[in-house]
Parts: structure tokens; C-alpha cells; sequence
């Protein structure tokens, strides 16, 4: 993988954040380190749109399924069944 030099200014807080990590012996460079928080931000907005994408998916099916003659109380009580708590 190609690798792009980039220049980035930080606090002092997260300079000594970042050395403190490195001290530590979790990582062998500052490099190392934004390069490990920019891939666990990567998943995390990976695993964000495919919750989207699911729940996009669910209220297409809500809409296909048509009308209900359930009561708001009886809907609410399915998905408290449905998600194994009768206490919420």
C-alpha cells in the first residue's frame, strides 16, 4: 500500500497522549498510532451504515407489509417480545 506523508499539528494534551502510548510500548511510532485511530474510526462508520442500511431495510418491509389493526400498546408489547424484555 502506498504510504502519503502528511504534516498534522496537535495539543500538547495529545503530543504527550501520543507519547505516552508510545512509552508504553503499544506502539513503535506516532505514525503507527493516528494510523490505528483512523481505522478503528474506519469501522466504526462502516458499522454505522450497515446499521442504517438495516434499518432502512426494516421500515421497507414495515411499509410493504400494509396495514395493522393492532393497538400502539400491542405493537410496543411484539417488539418488547420480540427483543426479550417485557421491561421496557
Amino acid at each position: 500500500m502506498a504510504m502519503v506523508k502528511k504534516s498534522i499539528t496537535v495539543t500538547d494534551q495529545q503530543d504527550a497522549w501520543l507519547k505516552a502510548q508510545i512509552s508504553a510500548g503499544h506502539y513503535g511510532n506516532e505514525s503507527e498510532v493516528l494510523r490505528e485511530l483512523i481505522r478503528e474510526r474506519q469501522l466504526r462508520e462502516q458499522e454505522a451504515q450497515r446499521e442504517v442500511e438495516w434499518i432502512r431495510a426494516r421500515l421497507i418491509e414495515g411499509e410493504r407489509s400494509g396495514f395493522t389493526d393492532q393497538t400502539p400498546a400491542e405493537i410496543l408489547q411484539e417488539i418488547k417480545s420480540g427483543l426479550g424484555r417485557d421491561d421496557l
